[in-house]
């Protein structure tokens, strides 16, 4: 099958999966509720995973089974032994252990935490399995389903970096797609790299009027927050730093002993990556070493945090299947630059892409999450297409 929209819409097989598809759109809906209600927090998604296991069984996948570090893990064979095409979506959310995940419905809106990302792209993934079984679908290439652990926060990609490693299922695909939120135009084809860090800074510490003139490490750590999230005095656009957390003292009256923050730099290049981080660390040494003050200040940066950058080329055949895949529902591709399962991909080397399942969606990684089925059943015959066109495509 060559990658047309001619040769994708007049197969066979993958008109019935087509038609199966639109046929249980109440059901993948159903799937989407089902799988959000049940708790995913960072680092403890097993649960979702187990029932992600169970229904990959369900929708015909035999070979399904956990990995070493919590995936679920299903194969579609393909009539020839090469390498896969993965498509994924990812189990975690953002929310802590003990948020109420229920789903709400309120007329056609669904509301509830993780409804939208990823609960959408957890039930878009089963109904291509199952629409690909109902249309006896065969693909050149094995297909490879994947609900992976750690895609948010501080779990750094890590079910996504495992899959596509030498000892994972993946290793060595021909194409990685993640199904991730809502939506039918954006497609993430250049993967935004991410390096997080805390900075600790330490002193003698002592009585906020006795003991005036002491090395503050708040008031240092305040400089060198101020002057490494400046604009960046060469005019580097591609990249940012951002404090998000705070802390430290032990009361109001009191010089503190330790002042902490922590820092989320981002850019699309690991060159770039490399330069904001040696800007940090450059910022704290001349801070630190020009603190005039009594005392000296410590200094502890550690990195705690990391997400490769990578590119896919916008031209290149998977792309070109995304495309004609997203045209034949009557979309068009928008180019997008996002961190997402994408980026362990193309920094292994693999094709990648993420695109939406379909729907509209809003105020994801909320409480107030929502997701409303308007063109939901087209997110899923988009990543069904994707996923047919790329398991075509030859080696070279």
């Amino acid at each position: 099958m060559q990658p047309t929209s001619a040769s994708l819409l007049d197969d066979r097989g993958v008109a019935r999966a087509a038609a199966h598809a639109r046929a249980t759109d109440a059901e993948t809906l159903a799937d989407q509720i089902a799988l959000t209600e049940i708790a995913a927090p960072p680092f403890a998604e097993h649960e979702r995973a187990a029932e992600m296991l169970e229904r990959f069984l369900s929708a015909g996948l035999a070979e399904a089974y956990l990995d070493e570090v919590g995936n679920a893990v299903a194969t579609r064979k393909g009539s020839e032994d090469v390498p896969p095409v993965i498509l994924s979506a990812h189990l975690d959310t953002v929310f802590p252990e003990g948020t109420h995940v229920g789903v709400e419905r309120s007329g056609d809106f669904l509301k509830g935490p993780g409804i939208s990302d990823d609960g959408r792209g957890l039930a878009v993934m089963l109904a291509v399995a199952r629409a690909l079984a109902e249309g006896e679908v065969v693909t050149r290439r094995p297909i490879l389903f994947a609900a992976t652990v750690g895609e948010e926060g501080p779990g750094d990609l890590r079910g996504a970096r495992h899959l596509v490693s030498s000892v994972g299922a993946g290793h060595g695909a021909a194409a990685f797609i993640s199904v991730d939120g809502a939506g039918l135009d954006r497609v993430v084809c250049r993967g935004l790299g991410a390096r997080r860090f805390r900075i600790e800074l330490s002193g003698p510490g002592g009585h906020s009027w006795q003991d005036r003139g002491t090395v503050n490490p708040i008031h240092a750590l305040a400089e060198v927050v101020g002057r490494v999230t400046a604009s960046p005095p060469d005019g580097h656009v591609d990249s940012s730093i951002a404090a998000t957390r705070w802390g430290g003292g032990l009361s109001i009256n009191s010089i503190p002993r330790l002042a902490w923050v922590e820092m989320d730099c981002r850019a699309t290049t690991e060159q770039e990556l490399q330069r904001v981080e040696d800007r940090l660390h450059g910022v704290v040494q001349h801070v630190v070493a020009n603190v005039s003050a009594r005392g000296e200040l410590q200094t502890d940066v550690r990195r705690v945090g990391t997400r490769p950058a990578g590119f896919t080329d916008p031209e290149g055949p998977l792309m070109q299947a995304t495309r004609v895949a997203t045209e034949a529902v009557g979309a068009e591709v928008v180019l997008a630059t996002s961190s997402t399962d994408a980026n362990a991909a193309m920094a292994a080397g693999i094709p990648a892409v993420t695109f939406g399942g379909g729907g509209q969606a809003a105020l994801a990684h909320t409480p107030d999450e929502w997701y409303r089925n308007v063109r939901g059943v087209d997110g899923v015959l988009r990543a069904l297409y994707t996923v047919v066109l790329a398991a075509e495509q030859s080696d070279g």
